[in-house]
């Protein structure tokens, strides 16, 4: 029966000719190769993977250090893995502890490793770009889709979230698979579209799960008018029934780290929400028309409608951050993308007929074009001025990797330069983070036990650590006396004052030697245009624009006793 179907219809060929082979339709105008569209997506990944500073002490301290835990059996701990509070999963930082232990096979510092994992996360990020790309040409311009493609290679936001190991950047690459799935209409991909939004809030971070509302919301409306509303709601069951086994795979997961059972993204959502006074994100402080396609309105608005109804709901919430902001990146740029689809087809209808009417449309698209281009230089002048500015915790550790420097049961302590720790990753095996008192009076990491193989893992996670509240006050316990580093990472910043508990360690050459000094900015008294792009140190240039440097420096103690003999 299959042999008959194949040759049914088919008409035979003359005897003694070579079958004729389909020609493949040459691609629409404006579109790009997939392959080619990945390599760029991937380039522009992998230079923040490499060069990106870390943003947010939050991304060490709740992702890098449980990471090296489970990695190298030692860590940094913080409230939120305690059994007690459980509102971080096991399952999202497992999975990168699995791609840096294979990547340590290879490799050997742990610096590569971390870096291991961040082109692993770029290759990701790319692959989910290149889909969305290809449903974008697909479904609605290959315009837009090449606009899509620019806003997010030259994105100064996309950089940063591209590569970084937060939640909220798992919650984009998923976003941006379930938006691909939903943009696909003509294959009723609504489960599959359900099942990526709801991996991305289950395992990220559940608040993203919001992004799916407009597009259920306008599947069901066109489902409604034309009929089909029971294969909608079909979809959305399967879809459901998806990221249930989702959750059951994540609980199973973490109770076998914690011990007990707990449903981690219930717990944030309680813990941000219901949490009550003193509790919350509120005590980290606050910050004072057509388109190519056979679609409708209905669709239309729900690709465009996520981006902004993300954007209130975080604008009316007293804590912000930028990382809040990852899992919309890829609906934003495709509103952008969108309206400049637009604008550029307005202005370069021609106003009236002959040269006349010509030349006034080429004159409208050269303003544009000039503004869009303007825009990529921005762009690319901001992320030069994050690298060269605020990458110096990446690098001043590099001393360390030279055979002799580090001894076993070495030190390395932070003062008020806590939050810029970049993680175990960079220092040599068996040394230690440590933190000596300085003016921050919140609460800082503890110390996972240390584990020697994996049933010790297991028993150190689902340990209660001594000293952790969820109201960020101060524990003394966290603290060690200074007698006790043999090196110490500090910074100097020209403008500001020394304190008792902020002393200026790096000019203190009696007690402590400088073994690498980085430059970094001195946002403080850097002006707006140094802060957010780069600009060339030049002499000459106007104080309001140059950018103002101070040290972020690595130190060892000098051993007074053999300079005393």
């Amino acid at each position: 029966m299959a042999s008959a179907r194949k040759t049914t219809g088919v008409p035979s060929m003359p005897t003694g000719q070579a079958p004729r082979s389909k020609k493949r339709p040459p691609p629409p105008p404006y579109y790009l190769p997939l392959n080619i569209t990945l390599y760029v997506f991937l380039i522009s990944n992998a230079i923040a993977a490499f060069l990106a500073p870390i943003q947010d002490c939050d991304e060490v301290f709740n992702f890098w250090e449980p990471t090296h835990y489970l990695d190298h059996g030692y860590g940094l701990q913080t409230w939120e893995y305690s059994p007690v509070y459980s509102i971080r999963s096991w399952l999202y930082v497992t999975i990168h502890a699995i791609i840096g232990k294979v990547a340590s096979l290879a490799l050997v510092t742990k610096s590569s490793q971390f870096y291991a994992i961040r082109f692993f996360l770029a290759l990701v990020c790319s692959a989910c770009q290149t889909r969305l790309y290809a449903a974008i040409c697909r479904t609605l311009s290959p315009k837009i889709g090449l606009f899509f493609l620019m806003i997010v290679a030259f994105s100064p936001g996309m950089f940063h979230a591209s590569a970084a190991f937060l939640p909220s950047s798992f919650t984009m690459y998923m976003s941006m698979l379930g938006l691909t799935a939903f943009l696909d209409w003509r294959r009723q991909k609504i489960a599959q579209g359900i099942m990526w939004f709801g991996l991305g809030a289950i395992v990220g971070w559940p608040f993203a799960g919001a992004l799916i509302v407009p597009l259920l919301l306008a599947e069901v409306l066109v489902g409604f008018i034309s009929g089909s509303l029971g294969t909608v709601i079909s979809g959305i069951f399967s879809g459901a029934l998806r990221c249930l086994a989702i959750l059951a795979a994540e609980i199973a997961v973490d109770y076998a780290f914690l011990r007990k059972f707990a449903v981690v993204p219930w717990n944030i959502v309680a813990y941000n929400i219901f949490g009550g006074e003193g509790k919350g994100p509120d005590i980290f402080g606050h910050i004072p028309t057509p388109i190519d396609q056979e679609g409708d309105a209905a669709t239309n608005l729900a690709v465009i409608a996520p981006f902004y109804m993300w954007f209130a709901i975080f604008t009316a919430q007293p804590h912000k951050e930028e990382r809040f902001m990852y899992p919309a990146y890829p609906f934003l740029a495709l509103n952008a993308a969108i309206a400049i689809h637009i604008i550029l087809s307005y202005v370069g209808s021609k106003d009236s007929k002959g040269a006349k009417g010509s030349l006034l449309a080429q004159a409208k698209l050269t303003i544009v074009a000039a503004v869009v281009l303007a825009a990529i230089n921005a762009g690319l002048l901001r992320t030069v001025g994050m690298i060269t500015g605020y990458n110096a915790p990446l690098k001043v550790f590099e001393p360390l990797q030279r055979l002799g420097i580090p001894q076993t049961g070495d030190s390395v302590c932070f003062g008020k330069e806590w939050y810029r720790f970049p993680s175990s990753f960079f220092l040599p095996d068996g040394m230690r983070a440590k933190f000596i008192r300085s003016e921050f009076r919140g609460l800082l990491p503890g110390e996972f036990p240390d584990a020697t193989d994996y049933p010790a893992l297991f028993d150190g996670t689902s340990q209660i650590p001594a000293g952790m509240n969820d109201l960020n006050l101060e524990d003394p316990g966290k603290y060690v006396d200074i007698s006790q580093c043999s090196f110490l990472v500090d910074s100097y910043f020209p403008s500001r004052d020394a304190t008792e508990l902020e002393p200026d360690y790096i000019h203190d050459e009696s007690q402590w030697e400088v073994m690498s000094c980085k430059h970094f900015l001195d946002a403080s008294h850097t002006g707006l245009i140094g802060r957010l792009i780069w600009v060339p140190d030049l002499p000459g240039l106007p104080d309001q624009v140059q950018r103002k440097w101070g040290q972020y420096c690595l130190l060892r103690r000098r051993d007074v006793s053999a300079e005393t003999d």
